[in-house]
């Protein structure tokens, strides 16, 4: 197979250019930290939500969307590597997407909010009513 190589690391990985997120029974766990990277990410348009709001991220702007056969992945390879420029913006723009979850104190807050709304629909917590005038 041309393109299968041995295990690496996620050190080597990103000493390339591109980097391939491909999830199997749930999310590519690879997605946050080659989003994060100077990498740019092709993977297919993603199928599992979590707290990263995969379904959020646009196609040729977030990632390099592949088929689910993964067929045209070696010509989006070669469309990348004569458009630097475009490969760049798109890791901009995936940079920017991570950064609004490293905000550790604001994540610690919505974590709580959500945890507050599904106790209080769920029954597990009801908060005191307030009179209004």
């Amino acid at each position: 197979m041309p393109w299968h190589r041995a295990f690496m690391s996620v050190p080597e990985q990103l000493n390339y250019k591109f980097v391939l997120s491909i999830e199997g029974n749930d999310v590519a766990t690879n997605l946050k930290w080659a989003m994060a990277s100077n990498s740019l990410c092709f993977m297919t348009r993603p199928k599992f939500e979590t707290w990263f709001m995969e379904g959020t991220l646009i196609p040729a702007y977030h990632y390099v969307e592949l088929k689910d056969d993964y067929s045209d992945l070696e010509e989006k390879i070669h469309y990348y590597t004569h458009h630097p420029d475009e490969a760049k913006a798109i890791v901009r723009n995936a940079n920017r997407y991570v950064a609004q979850f490293r905000n550790e104190s604001r994540e610690r807050l919505i974590g709580m909010l959500v945890l507050q709304k599904y106790f209080e629909r769920s029954g597990q917590l009801s908060l005191p009513q307030r009179a209004y005038p």
